[in-house]
């Protein structure tokens, strides 16, 4: 069998025992504060950024790994026996990692494989773990990246920032949407669409928020394509477990796990952030 390396970045915020199982290197992404740029996961933790984000005067910006550090890791692959690797990045309408994977690949002699998720977080996770099923299956590498790519249209992320500050802040919404979302208690559910995040809906209450994204899941419940999913937020566990709770009264039988994104995300959906994300059969 050949050897093969899978590659993927922060976003996915895969622990250290997926890491080991899965054979995965990832590769960090960045924030820049006015101090300095800080590698996810490696020169920042979660708590760190948070720490840092409540009292920056200037909102933080985000910056992709450098196509100098992917030209290193596939030589570093290569010269460890690999044979070859998938490398599974953030969505392309987030970040330009993808397009620099792909760049790299075609400047080196090592092959490498570039998939665009067109997502973040826990369909990376699970995209992975059926690529390496696929793989240890004995599927061609050819019909793995093919299935995987077609797994991407399958894949679900909706999230309710807690306030618009964050996203005022970094130039996503103006003054005044702030200032009037604050005062009547406006919610806005973002969703990822083709791999570019949009605004959903904007309703009155948290309640109703959480209802509009639960409401999706359902239709996919109802027709037995979602077995698994992960209530997602940015520092804001309580809540997560929460949601996970409810779901889990209206599922038994659905497997939730609580999952925390990336500080990529933090930097514009803000501290308090919560969600849902899964993949479809």
């Amino acid at each position: 069998m050949k050897k093969i390396a899978w590659i993927t970045d922060t976003a996915a915020q895969l622990d250290d025992a997926f890491i080991q199982k899965y054979d995965v290197h990832v590769l960090p992404l960045s924030v820049v504060f006015a101090d300095g740029t800080y590698r996810e996961s490696i020169d920042l933790t979660q708590e760190e950024f948070y720490d840092k984000l409540r009292v920056t005067k200037v909102s933080p910006k985000t910056s992709q790994p450098a196509i100098g550090e992917m030209l290193a890791l596939y030589e570093k692959l290569e010269a460890e026996g690999y044979d070859l690797a998938i490398a599974l990045h953030l969505s392309s309408g987030l970040s330009g990692t993808i397009e620099s994977a792909r760049s790299a690949a075609e400047m080196t002699g090592f092959k490498v494989y570039p998939i665009d998720s067109k997502i973040g977080s826990f369909p990376m996770v699970k995209m992975i773990e059926a690529g390496s099923g696929m793989l240890e299956s004995g599927k061609e590498i050819e019909e793995v990246v093919a299935v995987l790519e077609e797994m991407t249209a399958k894949s679900h992320l909706s999230f309710i920032p807690s306030s618009l500050n964050q996203l005022h802040k970094s130039g996503r919404v103006s003054g005044t949407q702030n200032f009037l979302s604050n005062l009547l208690n406006i919610k806005l559910v973002i969703t990822f669409v083709d791999g570019v995040t949009v605004m959903k809906e904007k309703v009155r209450s948290i309640k109703r928020a959480k209802n509009n994204v639960t409401e999706a899941l359902r239709a996919e419940m109802a027709a037995g394509t979602v077995t698994e999913v992960a209530a997602i937020h940015c520092n804001n566990a309580r809540d997560a477990e929460i949601w996970k709770n409810e779901l889990l009264q209206e599922f038994p039988d659905l497997t939730v796990e609580v999952v925390q994104l990336s500080v990529c995300v933090g930097v514009h959906a803000g501290e308090g952030t919560t969600g849902l994300s899964w993949l479809a059969k």
